[in-house]
């Protein structure tokens, strides 16, 4: 019996999964087909899914391994079906693919990156993925330590792009470091902004020249 193997059978959209037969007989013949619709009898009937919903990396759908991409979250079942050289034997192998929706992202700015002691800057979260989002951004010192954590919750829509006002008393480096929406939560951390504060300068005393 033909087996298959596949690298993942958990994806996102827009990644691509990789379908291998583990063992070739020379001269065998491929078909890969992919239902929507989990309810029908995959040995009898062909894989039929809306036009968009998936593709074959360079069309290619009869050979030993094949890529696949899916476009819309769902749950999937590929069949693959080898025949022999002449053509009278044909095996089955089925795999499950469930595509979730994309995680959720985090990117920052800031405006401005320089500061000095006691202005503002307002720190921008955008966000991608289906609301609503919850939050936390951590700031750190130069040393890494934690100086500030801000947390946000039940972020609609109209709430994306996010602009927080901050006034570090310190050069700080901002990042998202906890993100969820309605989909899952990232566990990989934004890239992070430094945001620059430039002490005041000293006061000097003014002499009146006599």
């Amino acid at each position: 019996m033909t087996s298959v193997t596949a690298q993942v059978t958990t994806v996102y959209p827009g990644e691509t999964i990789d379908l291998a037969i583990e063992e070739e007989p020379p001269g065998s013949t491929y078909k890969w087909d992919v239902y929507c619709d989990l309810s029908v009898n995959f040995a009898q009937v062909d894989g039929a899914c809306p036009a968009g919903t998936y593709y074959f990396a360079g069309g290619i759908d009869n050979e030993a391994a094949v890529q696949l991409v899916f476009n819309t979250p769902g749950v999937y079942m590929i069949k693959i079906e080898v025949w022999d050289p002449v053509m009278c034997t044909n095996n089955m192998e089925f795999i499950r693919i469930d595509v979730e929706e994309s995680l959720p992202e985090a990117e920052l700015s800031l405006d401005p990156d320089e500061i000095c002691l006691d202005e503002p800057s307002v720190l921008t979260v955008t966000l991608t993925g289906t609301p609503l989002w919850g939050f936390v951004i951590e700031g750190r010192d130069l040393d890494g330590n934690v100086i500030e954590r801000l947390e946000f919750e039940n972020i609609d829509s109209d709430q994306n792009p996010m602009d927080i006002v901050v006034m570090p008393t310190q050069t700080t480096i901002y990042r998202v470091v906890e993100l969820y929406d309605n989909w899952g939560m990232q566990s990989e951390p934004s890239d992070s902004v430094t945001l620059t504060v430039h002490p005041l300068p000293n006061q000097s005393r003014i002499y009146l020249k006599e």
